[in-house]
């Protein structure tokens, strides 16, 4: 039984069976033949389901949107955000897949000619995280029904009746069963799915640890596998930087989701020269920010998104002060129900300690001073994770420095770093590997075959 709770009040919202071993064999066997089927698919035809899906996707905008707030706490204008944000990706892929999937040329000179085509491989497992319950799925969803390919869904338990939401939406577009299946399952239920023979590939959003298990058991059965995981993204700040504006997305990064987001900043490095006068602005921006109802407009920030999750937050922040760290505010528990903590920073946590190599995943900020360019740059490497990264500076050669010298698979120039349909999205080091988004997470789960054609004869006219 998956039970999901709504972390705002605490109450009980639904109890869902978990699948039968026979009910996993009938929905894996339904992904093989429905597979069959689609491989051959036409291109036209997959675009015209992921538009018809984009055409569900925000016809059942509000509805989506609130059960994602009531399940894991997230505000519902950030909810709302995440449904159009999923449509959009939709309607991208819709409408660029089809040439993302051209052949590839390659003279061989005397030798003749080769192409390289794209082509489908079968069912591809998503392991999928809470904190953003529609996106994570729609950007494994889209480029795996624009393949050829199926899905299957083991989603966060936290979240599930999010998924079923999907595997509705999905089933109404295409107005038949099969191509993407939730699976009601708990964790343990994970392994023998990625090594049946069925499932060709796995991809996983989530921490390091469910990573470093998922890679085992796919490298153990040599499935192909995409992980992007945990982050602890540094978020840079130079002299010559708007300082208004970078405050103000800090506090944003750190505050989003409730701070519960891989890819937003949550180490501020801050330029000895500006240094104090950015600490002042960015502990007033955060000592306002609003928590409570998420159903409410008025709320910047939202609940945690479990219980569990506030505890483990609360642990981090008390190894963080036994450290040698200062907790400046924050990080206090709401009296009442709900996984209620409020906003807070962290300083001098000394590099190289528990609490400056791990991920925070919640709204408390870290704030390191860096004598130079040369010092952020040290600071920020100095973690496990590369996901991603923000640096804020005019400079065009501090531009470039970060940019080949921060160890991270996305870097921000002067922004917030946020993900987009066009662009590769994923990480390095133990962020994980592979790339989701634009063309290249398309051809991730897809087979290149590469065909040798002879060169064409040429005719002997000698005699005519």
């Amino acid at each position: 039984m998956i039970t999901t709770t709504n972390p705002a009040t605490g109450e009980t919202l639904e109890c869902y069976e978990t699948l039968t071993d026979d009910a996993i064999e009938a929905r894996l066997a339904g992904a093989n033949e429905t597979y069959a089927d689609w491989r051959s698919s036409p291109l036209g035809e997959r675009s015209a389901l992921l538009g018809r899906l984009g055409e569900v996707f925000e016809a059942n905008r509000d509805r989506l949107a609130k059960q994602a707030t009531l399940e894991m706490g997230k505000t519902l204008s950030s909810a709302l955000a995440e449904v159009d944000k999923c449509v959009s990706l939709l309607r991208y892929m819709a409408g660029a897949g089809p040439g993302m999937l051209e052949s590839l040329q390659f003279d061989l000179g005397k030798d003749g000619s080769a192409e390289g085509r794209w082509l489908p491989q079968g069912p591809v497992l998503a392991v999928m995280p809470w904190n953003y319950p529609y996106w994570q799925v729609a950007r494994f969803l889209a480029p795996t029904l624009m393949a050829g390919n199926v899905g299957l869904l083991k989603h966060a338990s936290l979240v599930q009746g999010s998924a079923a939401l999907i595997e509705e939406m999905v089933n109404e577009a295409a107005g038949t069963k099969g191509l993407f299946q939730n699976l009601a399952i708990t964790s343990e239920e994970v392994a023998p799915i990625i090594a049946d023979d069925r499932v060709v590939a796995v991809t996983l959003t989530g921490s390091e640890k469910a990573g470093q298990a998922v890679a085992e058991l796919a490298g153990r059965n040599l499935k192909k596998v995409v992980l992007e995981l945990g982050g602890s993204d540094p978020f840079i700040v130079m002299p010559s930087a708007d300082i208004d504006r970078a405050v103000e997305q800090a506090v944003q990064a750190r505050i989003q989701n409730t701070g519960q987001s891989c890819i937003c900043g949550k180490r501020m490095i801050v330029h000895a020269s500006i240094h104090d006068e950015f600490g002042e602005r960015f502990f007033a921006g955060m000592q306002q920010v609003v928590a409570g109802d998420p159903m409410d407009e008025a709320t910047d920030m939202g609940p945690l998104s479990s219980q569990e999750q506030l505890e483990t937050v609360l642990d981090q922040v008390e190894t963080a002060k036994k450290e040698g760290a200062t907790l400046k505010f924050g990080g206090e528990v709401a009296d009442g129900p709900g996984a209620y903590i409020t906003a807070g920073v962290l300083t001098g946590v000394p590099l190289g300690s528990e609490t400056a190599k791990a991920e925070i995943f919640g709204p408390i900020a870290q704030l390191y001073r860096a004598e130079d360019i040369d010092d952020a740059i040290r600071i920020a490497n100095a973690i496990p994770y590369g996901l991603g990264s923000s640096v804020w500076t005019q400079d065009k050669q501090e531009q470039e420095r970060f940019i080949q010298d921060i160890e991270a698979g996305m870097t921000a120039i002067n922004q917030f770093l946020a993900s987009h349909p066009r662009a590769p999205f994923g990480g390095i080091k133990k962020s994980g590997h592979g790339r989701e988004l634009s063309h290249l997470g398309l051809h991730e789960f897809m087979n290149l075959k590469t065909v040798f054609r002879p060169a064409e004869p040429v005719a002997d006219n000698t005699f005519q």
